[in-house]
């Protein structure tokens, strides 16, 4: 069985990333596996149990990836990402501004208004106005 890379040297960055933020997910899970498995205090179960999985998993991820649909995919991605007009460093820090300062803005408006409709609604006593006490049913 002969293992060749389907449209070599396209979409390398965002099949080498993909494949190595799965395994990194797989890597966790292997860990915590790992640490699952000391209660049986057998170590070869411990540690060839996770390792296999790990294994196993690299090899499906590298499977998976090469498939013509996936690695299709993924080089579109990686071609439509390059295509992206990305902003300044000037207009991103403008913007955050602008996002920061009108959520302070509506927060403070909000809390006033907070402030506000408590004050009536407790100082005030406009609950009491209508004295629910002469409505009784017949």
């Amino acid at each position: 069985m002969e293992f060749k890379i389907y449209k070599r040297g396209q979409g390398h960055h965002t099949r080498l990333w993909s494949a190595i933020i799965l395994f990194a997910v797989v890597a966790v899970g292997c860990y915590r596996l790992h640490q699952e498995l000391a209660a049986l205090g057998n170590p070869w179960i411990q540690n060839f149990v996770p390792a296999g999985l790990a294994a196993a998993a690299a090899l499906a991820i590298s499977w998976v990836s090469n498939r013509p649909n996936v690695a299709d995919f993924l080089i579109a991605s990686e071609g439509e990402i390059k295509k992206v007009s990305w902003s300044s460093r000037k207009e991103i820090v403008a913007s955050t501004t602008v996002v920061i300062i009108v959520v302070i803005f509506f927060g403070i408006m909000l809390t006033a208004a907070d402030t506000v409709f408590a004050w009536l609604l407790t100082d005030v006593n406009t609950l009491n106005i209508y004295n629910l006490s002469d409505i009784s049913p017949k």
